[in-house]
């Protein structure tokens, strides 16, 4: 399961997160992969000229630094398109071919997608401020405006490069839903749709008349965030759905699906309704809107069944009554967490998880299970002045203690890794209660389990706090591990383990029955 691959703003790599995207139905093109299409050679060879030796430094950091990496990635892919521009789009090679039908195919969408990437790298390069199009001269308000015209007119050769990089991150793709399915995946990449869009970015210049301007998607104040969440996502306008015919929440799934086995979409609840505060003011100071439900459950299903695509909805947060039930009776599979399972510190069985559910040791936006086990997350909402009103470290690590001691009983009596409470600072204790964590959701009775890398090598540092922006180091966290060996690690090896054993008690007690 991947976070969402949609396309950012490549002239601005400040704004790195996946969940505030530019334009949901291209690709981030920090993910495109030049070696499926051009090979080593080729792309050595462009890495030379972009002579990209900040590699090896930017690699040692304790942190991702975004602004850099994406400076170096630009660089090589830009030397790869003067070469593809001088080789192959002069002679027609079978690569310009295959170029020339994926743009043709993206028709005027693509072209706009391409231009705004142009138009908003010359506007930013010469004011920070201009990163939003809503601060650009009127002349380039929209695809259609006259300075716009003469600016892709004049600049056909940098809207080209960003029509490549996008059949580059599509090609990319394509390929590791291709391999995972064939290495034996059955579902394969399970694609991942953010809830909104940047109110700056491409597609609200594309098309201005899709969304709500002056409201930001957010959340009401609940136990995740006590004050609140704004997420300063656009979102698209009721009326106006109904009025396209739906076609650009449409096009937002065929987006995600197509190189997908399935799709997650975040914060589901908005197929309802949505919390939208307006500009200048508090998350608390918000409103729900209401969304064409049935009419959007009826696409997606639609669109679910044309791309052979399982579908699963973040129904997190605050649930309206029935919403749950009208999810599974269209297919959607919801999500139950193992760290909100429970009532008064005792946690639910796992006999009791709706077959059609998804069942999770955590997700990203809550602590991993060693940070859970250790209370990392709450020093980290400490930090963050993110604790409820009134509580403090101490009263939240009382009450954490409690929480431990709940979780323990119920990984102790699935026979998982016998679990200490009160020895919640050792390592190797805390360790053994991922591992049992992990073996109880494995077993539960939901149709499918998920268990972020984070918990599968025990990673105390979550990857995103709720409701923070530079007050913590979201979407920057390097895996504590290197990915390369993690098949040979003996930790990983027998979580991943535990999986197995868990898929063939499974099939054995269909086969019996």
């Amino acid at each position: 399961m991947l976070s969402p691959s949609h396309a950012l703003f490549a002239a601005d790599s400040q704004h790195f997160s996946p969940y505030s995207p530019s334009n949901r139905c291209f690709h981030n093109i920090a993910l495109a992969q030049p070696l499926d299409v051009f090979g080593i050679e080729c792309v050595r060879a462009a890495a030379r000229r972009a002579m990209l030796d900040e590699d090896a430094a930017l690699e040692r950091r304790e942190l991702i630094g975004w602004p850099q990496t994406m400076r170096a990635r630009l660089a090589m892919l830009r030397a790869l398109f003067e070469n593809f521009a001088t080789l192959d789009l002069q002679t027609g090679s079978s690569l310009a071919q295959r170029f020339k039908t994926f743009r043709q195919r993206g028709g005027a969408w693509l072209e706009a997608h391409a231009l705004f990437e142009a138009l908003h790298g010359a506007q930013f390069q010469r004011d920070a401020f201009k990163w939003n199009f809503r601060n650009w001269p009127e002349a380039f308000s929209s695809p259609q405006g006259a300075g716009a015209k003469i600016f892709s007119a004049a600049n056909e050769r940098e809207v080209a490069f960003h029509c490549f990089v996008q059949w580059l991150a599509d090609e990319s793709l394509s390929r590791a839903q291709s391999v995972s399915k064939s290495a034996g995946m059955r579902i394969g990449l399970i694609a991942d749709l953010a809830i909104g869009v940047s109110a700056g970015g491409s597609h609200a210049w594309a098309a201005r008349g899709d969304f709500l301007e002056g409201l930001s998607i957010g959340a009401p104040p609940d136990a995740l965030a006590p004050r609140g969440q704004n997420w300063g996502l656009s979102a698209f306008a009721p009326a106006a759905l109904r009025a396209n015919g739906y076609a650009p929440f449409i096009a937002t799934l065929r987006a995600a699906m197509r190189h997908a086995g399935g799709l997650r979409i975040d914060h589901v609840l908005g197929l309802a309704r949505l919390w939208l505060t307006p500009e200048g003011m508090e998350s608390a100071q918000g409103a729900y809107v209401r969304y064409p439900l049935e009419d959007m459950l009826a696409l997606i299903a639609l669109e679910s069944w044309r791309h052979r695509c399982v579908i699963i909805g973040e129904d997190l947060g605050t649930v309206p009554d029935g919403m749950r039930e009208k999810l599974a009776a269209h297919g959607l599979a919801g999500m139950r967490v193992l760290l909100f399972e429970q009532d008064d510190f005792r946690w639910r069985a796992k006999e009791t998880y709706p077959r059609g559910a998804v069942a999770m040791t955590t997700t990203h936006d809550t602590a991993t299970l060693a940070g859970f086990w250790a209370g990392l997350d709450l020093e980290r909402r400490a930090q963050c002045a993110q604790l409820p009103a009134g509580q403090t470290l101490e009263d939240a690590q009382k009450l954490r203690q409690r929480e431990r001691e709940g979780l323990s009983r119920a990984l102790s009596g699935d026979n998982g890794p016998r679990v200490v409470p009160q020895d919640s600072g050792r390592r190797q204790v805390f360790e053994r209660a991922v591992s049992g964590a992990i073996a109880f959701i494995a077993d539960s009775a939901a149709q499918m389990a998920i268990i972020p890398l984070e918990d599968l090598i025990a990673q105390d540092e979550q990857p995103n706090l709720p409701g923070t922006t530079v007050e913590h180091p979201n979407w920057r966290r390097r895996y504590a591990t290197d990915p390369q060996t993690l098949a040979a690690q003996p930790d990983f090896a027998a979580r991943t383990d535990i999986l197995g054993r868990a898929r063939g008690k499974r099939k054995a007690q269909q086969r019996s029955a």
